[in-house]
């Protein structure tokens, strides 16, 4: 019998550079809200969706696409782009067949770490879409790092949370040797039957909710909203079959 993959469990960008991810699938992990927020785009239709780590960029890839820009920094609509990161901006009638550019203040940087670090495959999850990501990583048979994008490379716990919740569902398929996995899925088993309550003690909530976000919040961690699975292929996220 083969030995199993492993799977390890990253809880910041900052240590990203800890861990060997070469041939590796990584998973990037921004519940509020980046990859909620990608995850329902192309859900509702969205041809595409282009991560990039700039503002500037941002621009001038919608300039030469016809893509329509967005991004937040702090939480708050980057002026010269057309529209935020709430998964509420991108509804079927909106997004469909359309290309969405795409900046985050921490998600689509750490994407691009990833990618900087050698993995070989990079795919996006939250809870909307927590049950494609889990099917696509069962059959893989390849080692896996479940990056938590935090808050400006600090831990937070929602990223935690949905590794722990991943974590659950495949672990069957792994061997887990890593304490930043078990500490995740832990945590989950003790707070997945409320998660509402818990998320309004998080930082974020704080940060987020005084911009009047908590129906985002809410539905950023509500399982199986917009169940695609992202996959990053030349450039762009589309939806991959699993």
């Amino acid at each position: 019998m083969s030995a199993k993959p492993t799977l390890h469990t990253v809880l910041s960008p900052r240590l990203l550079d800890t861990y060997d991810i070469s041939n590796s699938i990584v998973v990037i992990i921004d519940v509020f809200r980046a990859t909620s927020t990608i995850a329902t785009a192309l859900y509702n239709g969205a041809a595409r969706v282009i991560p990039v780590d700039s503002v500037d960029r941002c621009i001038a890839l919608g300039e030469s696409t016809g893509g329509i820009t967005a991004g937040e920094r702090d939480g708050k609509v980057i002026p010269g782009l057309s529209y935020g990161n709430s998964p509420a901006e991108y509804p079927r009638s909106f997004i469909e067949g359309k290309t969405l550019v795409l900046t985050t203040t921490n998600g689509t940087k750490l994407l691009h770490m990833a990618l900087n670090n050698g993995a070989s495959q990079v795919v996006t999850g939250s809870f909307p879409n927590l049950s494609a990501v889990c099917r696509f990583l069962a059959k893989q048979n390849k080692n896996v790092y479940l990056g938590c994008s935090g808050w400006k490379d600090k831990f937070n716990l929602e990223d935690t949370l949905f590794a722990g919740a991943v974590i659950q569902e495949i672990q069957d398929y792994f061997t887990i040797h890593c304490d930043s996995s078990l500490m995740a899925a832990d945590m989950y088993a003790m707070h997945r039957n409320d998660m509402n309550s818990l998320i309004r003690k998080t930082t974020h909530w704080h940060r987020l909710a005084s911009y009047g976000l908590e129906k985002d919040l809410e539905y950023c961690v509500s399982r199986d909203v917009a169940n695609v699975l992202p996959i990053y292929h030349e450039g762009d996220l589309v939806v991959q079959s699993v």
